[in-house]
């Protein structure tokens, strides 16, 4: 009787507690109106008000402005000034009502720093040029790392910077200390460079002061021997110095420069971010396509196995790196001798063939591409076939495309059509061919 009645008990306790929990479960944290955004009806995180009286977040109203609006988007008056008062009151009030609801998983927002301002980034511009006359290393790394700073608070602080002419600045400090003797200023070309790398365009002038030969063998010194934050602010200027006008003249400096191709390329073998192997992809693409067939850099990028890590890469490489890998194995097969390299590689048939329709309409023209350069072969033809690359074919004609890579695809349908009954296919079932608008 006794451990019937502590069993039931037991029960009882445990009904009340699952219903305890659940009602906790179903209880909903209500945001009270007025702390929200009235454009994106969030809670603000640094409440602002216009001249209407409205308040707004001021990341959202910041952005309504730039788009080139001229009213308040809740009255939708004509805006008299477009000054952005910050509202401290209703701040405190929303952190208060954070920390109130603390057991409910709403954390309380930072106090916002004030963004800087166009004056306070064209004093510390000014100071950056004359520490830098005066080859003052240690106050110019001072003053970086306070831009550097300012731009790590908010995406309006970077659009500020980058208004004031600061990579300007920034760019003929960097040539001007990479000159004097790279090695005794590292520290604080790592710096510089590490604030650049987020800010683009460089501008012409910025991108003539990196494109020198001084500062590119420290560009391409910290390629190779620099930590991981250095390797990735290195190529990402590498990448911006080379896609602009002036790449074959930085490209012809880069020549004679020890260490460069294979920098890039072991940026690509053995990645350390997302974005760092795309810049260097990016930097790869410039440098092959604004060289003639035979040059030195794609013979060499050749020689060490450029386009098997290439074709590795494409494999399970996410859209934008998938396109940009695509793009430069597309130029590489301009060259004989890259045709010769593509044609021997034992995966390229296939990962082409892969990736037609799966990747983008982009990532289809520039894998057609390869595809009719590359089929002149019959041993090529026949793998071609092989890996299902007909039908796909087929199917591309079906969904549309540009004019030069229809004309493209129908000279590789004509080329593989003799083929195409003779030899067995092995065809993509993934596929499912749920493009086709008809039978063939």
């Amino acid at each position: 009787m006794i451990l019937s009645w502590r069993n039931r008990r037991a029960h009882n306790n445990k009904m009340k507690n699952n219903s305890r929990l659940c009602e906790d479960l179903d209880a909903e944290i209500i945001v009270p109106t007025h702390f929200r955004c009235p454009i994106s009806l969030d809670l603000m995180k640094d409440p602002v008000t216009l001249c209407t009286g409205i308040t707004y977040d001021r990341e959202n109203i910041e952005r309504w402005i730039e788009a080139g609006n001229e009213t308040c988007p809740f009255t939708k008056q004509v805006l008299e000034t477009f000054d952005l008062i910050p509202n401290h009151i209703l701040r405190r009030m929303i952190q208060d009502w954070c920390v109130q609801n603390r057991s409910l998983g709403v954390e309380r927002i930072p106090t916002p720093r004030i963004p800087v301002s166009q004056c306070e980034v064209s004093e510390v511009c000014s100071r950056i040029v004359a520490a830098t006359r005066r080859g003052d290393g240690k106050k110019c790394g001072e003053l970086v790392r306070k831009i550097k700073n300012w731009g790590k608070e908010s995406e309006r602080n970077k659009r500020c910077i980058m208004e004031n002419g600061t990579a300007c600045i920034l760019s003929a400090s960097f040539e001007s200390f990479a000159r004097d003797s790279f090695e005794k200023h590292i520290n604080l070309l790592v710096e510089i460079l590490s604030v650049l790398s987020w800010m683009s365009p460089l501008g012409k002038e910025g991108r003539s002061k990196l494109g020198t030969e001084s500062s590119l063998r420290c560009i391409i010194w910290l390629l190779r021997n620099g930590d991981l934050s250095g390797r990735q602010s290195a190529v990402l200027v590498l990448k911006e110095i080379l896609h602009s006008d002036e790449r074959r003249i930085i490209t012809n400096n880069l020549r004679a420069i020890e260490g460069v191709v294979e920098a890039l390329f072991f940026l690509i073998k053995e990645p350390i971010s997302p974005t760092a192997t795309k810049a260097s992809l990016m930097a790869i693409y410039c440098m092959i396509s604004s060289t003639t067939k035979n040059d030195m850099i794609t013979s060499r990028f050749l020689e060490i196995g450029l386009v098997g890590v290439i074709v590795e890469a494409i494999v399970e490489a996410d859209k934008s790196v998938c396109e940009k890998a695509l793009g430069v194995l597309d130029e590489i097969c301009n060259t004989e001798r890259g045709k010769e390299e593509a044609c021997n590689n034992a995966l390229i048939m296939a990962v082409l063939a892969r990736k037609v329709l799966r990747v983008s309409e982009w990532a289809t023209e520039l894998s057609v591409s390869i595809l009719w350069k590359l089929c002149d072969e019959e041993s090529v033809r026949i793998e071609a076939i092989q890996v299902g690359t007909f039908k796909k074919l087929l199917v591309i004609l079906q969904v549309g495309c540009g004019e030069r890579t229809k004309e493209k695809v129908k000279e590789l349908l004509k080329l593989l059509n003799v083929y195409n009954n003779r030899v067995d296919c092995c065809v993509d079932s993934s596929m499912g061919f749920k493009y086709l608008k008809k039978p063939f």
